[in-house]
């Protein structure tokens, strides 16, 4: 069951090119489309791009099995981060890389391209497996959007793969963070600056104040926090009366979120009162947190299938989200699996041959281990 690596540097040089920023995937998506219905899937596109305001929906497909075993669901997203237009990829010593003017988007066309090679050997060499769902998301930077879109009622997959993770290929993030968001628009009132400062009330002056009140950065091991965003003032001039915040928390105890984020909230509304401010905050609740045990039937097969083929299994938690969050929500033991690239999100973005390889070949493990 060796991968074919030349088809699979080919495939992901010509993924990599085509571009497919989040909400606006159509290109990419026209060519799975295309890509799996030649493999031989049933393949659907939704409506989560109508949802969401994009130009294409999440792209299915579904391969009946031959042999009783477990549906099992594959999953990688089809949008990058910006810069990721125009990528021009280069391989040099065996490692992928952009020309330094883009990211490469090796997050997720190598978890793209590692499906599509893994289904293709199955196909080429009459390997029996069960049924195989495959989901190939959008917007899933900076939302998971397309997940929170998806039907996952036409799903019978009892375990999830989502080809998403840093990491050498061998990790498996069994646990991620739930996250609430925070909008905030606190309320001063404008004044001269130079002529009559005593009348203002600076939104700038009490955003800061507030934000020094706050336990921000790591809060415990399971818990972080974060204001990223500040917008506020027209003028020097002018004693500023709105200023807008946006920030984050997150945990993989539910408790400790709601502790933190009301802590957040406290922090700004105690401060506005002191000032004679006043606040709107929104708190949006972004994704729910995941954790599964070795018991559970995602991690299982992830073990068994990265042993078989020599790989040091290593299980991890991780910081971030990814769409495995969603569909851990709807019911289907979802892990992310570790795809060996590095410096994810920037221009110095890298992966491996010799890791995309490997990541197919799990691919492969997983379904013929099932």
């Amino acid at each position: 069951m060796e991968i074919n690596q030349q088809r699979l540097v080919d495939e992901f040089l010509e993924l990599v090119k085509i571009d497919s920023a989040s909400k606006d995937e159509r290109l990419m998506a026209d060519a799975l489309i295309a890509k799996m219905g030649a493999l031989g899937f049933a393949v659907t596109e939704d409506d989560a791009g109508e949802k969401i305001g994009g130009t294409s929906g999440n792209v299915i497909g579904i391969l009946e099995g031959q042999k009783e075993a477990p549906a099992l669901l594959f999953c990688a997203h089809m949008d990058r981060v910006h810069p990721g237009l125009g990528i021009k990829p280069q391989l040099k010593d065996g490692v992928f890389t952009s020309d330094g003017t883009t990211i490469l988007a090796a997050d997720d066309v190598a978890g793209i391209v590692a499906i599509l090679e893994a289904i293709r050997i199955i196909q080429e060499q009459r390997i029996p497996h069960g049924r195989l769902e495959i989901l190939f998301t959008v917007a899933e930077e900076g939302g998971l959007f397309g997940a929170k879109s998806v039907d996952a009622s036409q799903f019978q997959a009892k375990a999830g793969f989502f080809m998403d993770a840093g990491g050498p290929v061998g990790t498996i993030v069994t646990a991620a963070p739930a996250q609430k968001g925070l909008q905030v628009t606190i309320h001063g009132k404008a004044s001269h600056a130079g002529v009559a400062p005593e009348e203002g009330i600076s939104a700038i002056l009490v955003a800061a104040e507030a934000i020094t009140k706050m336990k921000l950065g790591r809060i415990d091991p399971e818990t972080t926090s974060n204001i990223g965003v500040i917008k506020g003032g027209e003028a020097t001039n002018i004693i500023p009366n709105k200023v807008e915040l946006r920030g984050e928390a997150r945990s993989l105890d539910n408790d400790k979120l709601d502790v933190q984020v009301n802590h957040m909230v406290e922090a700004i509304n105690s401060t506005c009162h002191d000032h004679g401010a006043w606040a709107d905050i929104q708190v949006d609740h972004s994704y729910s947190a995941f954790g599964l045990g070795e018991d559970d039937v995602a991690v299982k097969l992830a073990l068994k299938a990265a042993q078989a083929i020599g790989l040091e299994p290593s299980l991890e938690r991780t910081g971030g989200g990814s769409d495995a969050n969603i569909i851990n929500g709807y019911g289907i033991p979802s892990v992310v699996l570790g795809m060996g690239y590095t410096n994810v999100h920037t221009t110095s973005e890298a992966i491996s041959v010799e890791q995309l390889v490997a990541a197919a070949k799990y691919v492969l493990s997983i379904i013929t281990t099932s």
